[in-house]
């Protein structure tokens, strides 16, 4: 009998995380979750719930070695769902930021689900032909437009970093079948989402990204209610 496929989701909130776990365990998936509050055993749920600093990117392989033996497959599915910021000293002045926090907010928005992905490629490879196979980047709109506020600086920087490899890896792995996605909700006219993003919609999405419906492209700005919707105009 064939494993249920796995999902694991690293950055594991109580919004975006919380629905996109609820989602795929609902169809059928198990369901690993990391947070620094993991408690490395199941949840109620059933989820696997793991501890991690993602600030850290040597932390991750271990989490995927975990999935692989609590559930005896890799996950088909990773999702990257952490970020960070670092507010300026001077609230008004983006050089403000600490070169050492500039790099440590690298670590979480782009080293780690770099690693994170070439866990996820390693595992992919023993997976039966025909398992569809998916990283998902929960980014927003800061890879195509400036959002004029210092305390972007960082987020700014990580988020386009992790869109342009995001984008290369889904160019140069879509012959086998490997999809990689940087889902960015917005409003309806384009803009910024902010803090406003929405936990069902993400749930939502992530599972048609998943399913690789609609040949949804790796940038993938999608809108609540109604799934991918091009923005030409960023």
């Amino acid at each position: 009998m064939a494993a249920s496929p796995v999902v694991l989701i690293l950055g594991a909130g109580p919004r975006i995380g919380a629905s996109v776990a609820e989602k795929f365990a609902n169809n059928g998936y198990k369901v690993a979750i990391v947070s620094r509050s993991g408690s490395g055993t199941k949840t109620a749920k059933g989820f696997l719930s793991l501890k991690a600093d993602l600030y850290k990117p040597d932390s991750i392989p271990a989490l995927f070695d975990a999935v692989k033996t609590e559930f005896y497959t890799p996950p088909s599915v990773v999702v990257y769902n952490a970020g960070g910021f670092t507010n300026p000293l001077d609230k008004d002045s983006m050089f403000s930021v600490p070169a050492e926090n500039v790099a440590l907010d690298l670590n979480i928005n782009t080293i780690s689900p770099y690693v994170a992905a070439q866990q996820a490629v390693s595992g992919w490879a023993t997976l039966p032909m025909g398992t569809k196979k998916t990283f998902i980047y929960t980014g927003n709109m800061t890879n195509v437009s400036i959002v004029p506020m210092p305390l972007m600086l960082s987020i700014g920087i990580g988020k386009s970093a992790s869109a342009s490899w995001i984008g290369l890896a889904d160019t140069l792995y879509l012959a086998q079948g490997y999809r990689f996605f940087y889902a960015d909700e917005r409003h309806q006219d384009g803009k910024l989402k902010g803090s406003g993003v929405d936990g069902d919609a993400h749930g939502e999405f992530y599972w048609q990204l998943a399913n690789h419906e609609e040949n949804v492209p790796w940038h993938a700005t999608f809108v609540k209610d109604k799934g991918y919707v091009h923005f030409s105009l960023n």
